[in-house]
């Protein structure tokens, strides 16, 4: 069942669409595809090199999110597998995939396109590389362990001990693979999982003097990661780690 390509879809309430979409597009700088969907509520942003990773949204309703696409040559076999392991089918939309929530309730689907080929980091006029490369699943802690399992088991990657804190569990990356999974452990005992995406730069400093200067604000600062929200509150890290590798120096 492990997936031959992750994307990360941004979903912006209606009402922060145009503003979130534009924030992303240049503080990635990534072009934007044109709008599809019934009501043009879909997009990409597509990377300068390699194959495009992240998707934007407008949701109909609810407020700003992330969700995963799963790329598997057949979704339906994948999501029936998902579903044993204790996910839960919200929708099958009859254009080939499948739309479902982790144990914990994180929106995810499986979808049948292929792609392949990882993109590198952009290089910055401050002399910074990075590049968003992992997907931190943010998880209440009665709901960790069981959120833990059922990534690993889903993924069929190797879960792998954090450095950094008890707190936090990654699952080793396949090559090839646009998205590292890290997992962590929230401070809540209760409550729904959820996600938040996290950038691997060679200059922190100036990597986050940049993003402050296109309109995101700093939130906390902490030894290994710095957390921004975008203009529309969105939250995000800047981490110290490689952004070709994603490990820590």
């Amino acid at each position: 069942m492990s997936p031959s390509w992750i994307t990360v879809f941004l979903d912006f309430a209606s009402d922060g669409f145009e503003e979130g979409v534009g924030f992303w597009a240049a503080v990635t700088g990534y072009d934007v595809s044109a709008s599809r969907g019934d009501t043009d509520q879909f997009a990409t942003l597509l990377p300068a090199n390699g194959d495009a990773f992240l998707r934007v949204q407008r949701l109909d309703e609810g407020t700003d999110r992330i969700h995963l696409d799963l790329h598997t040559p057949d979704p339906r076999a994948a999501a029936d597998a998902a579903a044993g392991l204790g996910a839960s089918v919200v929708a099958e939309e009859g254009l080939g995939y499948v739309v479902l929530r982790s144990p914990g309730g994180l929106t995810f689907c499986f979808v049948p396109h292929a792609a392949a080929t990882r993109p590198g980091p952009t290089a910055w006029p401050g002399g910074q590389s990075s590049l968003i490369d992992q997907v931190c699943i943010d998880v209440p802690s009665s709901s960790y362990e069981r959120e833990c399992e059922f990534w690993r088991d889903l993924t069929g990657w190797e879960p792998r001990a954090s450095a950094v804190s008890t707190d936090f569990s990654s699952l080793l990356r396949p090559d090839g693979q646009p998205f590292r999974i890290l997992l962590q452990r929230l401070g809540e005992e209760a409550g729904p999982t959820r996600a938040h995406l996290d950038w691997a730069t060679t200059d922190r400093a100036a990597e986050t003097e940049r993003h402050v200067a296109l309109g995101a604000r700093v939130v906390d600062t902490r030894p290994v990661w710095t957390v921004l929200a975008d203009p529309n509150g969105r939250a995000y890290c800047l981490t110290d780690r490689d952004p070709e590798t994603g490990m820590l120096g």
